[in-house]
């Protein structure tokens, strides 16, 4: 297999919040022999919530972050849905209004830097599949999850909106029906889940506003994952992770019921299949317990 090389926007939540996820996005890319430059000068996409106070601000600040990668001559990837969504969102918008372009250029000329449109935007979900090909990595697994019954939780920025999906990689997902982590936790020799919620949304970006909404969604996800027999679930967003992993004595009291699951990374779950260790992928970082996996 040639090596692949991509820019890595780490997000903050990863660097922050999450820092298992980071520690397994390397564990995965060093067995996949992916290489990760990391882009240390790229600063937040805006979370969703610059974009509803200042909307140049957020494209300026975004495509900064894009030029980086374009400095380096690299495809971008993300590990988390809502950096996926603002970063891709900025390279649409930009490519297609030249005038948007030519504005937001003249800002970032003031820091000695151009956004060009040269680098494709993707999630490292989309990036091993479409890259490294589920195939090769069922070929790849060591220790088979076979005794586990996974459930996908997609998040929404990484599904919506579809335009994005047909830009950024080879198969668009389909919003409705998607099938990416599904198809990943099979090539690990798990079990995938099907429930009615593993397309809906965590209740991450509705957490300050209504909070109460927030905690139906979180624990409407996780009941219906254990509804369907699950013995953990998995996400590729770190942000849903937050809300599944954290928020369940909430979520339980929103629903009337308790409800509590582990609360897997996609990638340590693709770590734990090529046979890294727990510690490596940084297991002993979540609040529900893990141990049992």
């Amino acid at each position: 297999m040639s090596k692949l090389k991509y820019a890595l926007f780490t997000g903050c939540t990863a660097k922050q919040s999450t820092p298992e996820q980071l520690m397994s996005t390397y564990a995965v890319a060093k067995k996949l022999d992916i290489e990760l430059v990391e882009l240390t000068e790229a600063s937040c996409c805006g979370a969703s919530h610059l974009q509803d106070y200042d909307d140049f601000l957020s494209l300026v600040l975004n495509a900064r972050n894009i030029a980086y990668a374009e400095k380096h001559g690299l495809t971008m990837v993300t590990i988390c849905n809502t950096c996926q969504l603002n970063t891709a969102m900025t390279k649409h918008r930009l490519d297609n209004n030249k005038e948007l372009k030519d504005k937001v250029n003249v800002k970032l000329k003031e820091v000695g830097l151009e956004y060009k449109g040269t680098s494709n935007i993707i999630h490292f979900l989309y990036a091993i599949i479409d890259d490294i090909g589920l195939d090769k990595i069922s070929e790849m697994v060591k220790t088979p999850l076979s005794q586990f019954n996974i459930a996908p939780f997609y998040g929404c920025h990484n599904i919506r909106p579809s335009e994005l999906q047909n830009e950024s990689h080879k198969k668009a997902e389909n919003p409705y029906n998607p099938t990416s982590l599904d198809d990943l936790i099979i090539a690990c020799g798990g079990k995938n889940v099907d429930y009615e919620e593993k397309n809906k949304c965590c209740g991450f970006h509705v957490e300050l506003q209504a909070p109460k909404t927030a905690s139906i969604l979180t624990g409407n996800a996780i009941a219906g994952a254990m509804d369907g027999n699950a013995d953990w679930m998995v996400t590729p967003c770190p942000l849903c992770h937050l809300k599944l992993d954290t928020q369940t004595k909430h979520a339980g009291e929103a629903i009337g019921r308790e409800v509590e699951l582990p609360v897997l990374h996609m990638q340590q779950m693709v770590g734990l299949a090529l046979g890294c260790d727990a510690k490596e992928l940084g297991l002993q970082h979540h609040l529900v317990n893990v141990d049992f996996i």
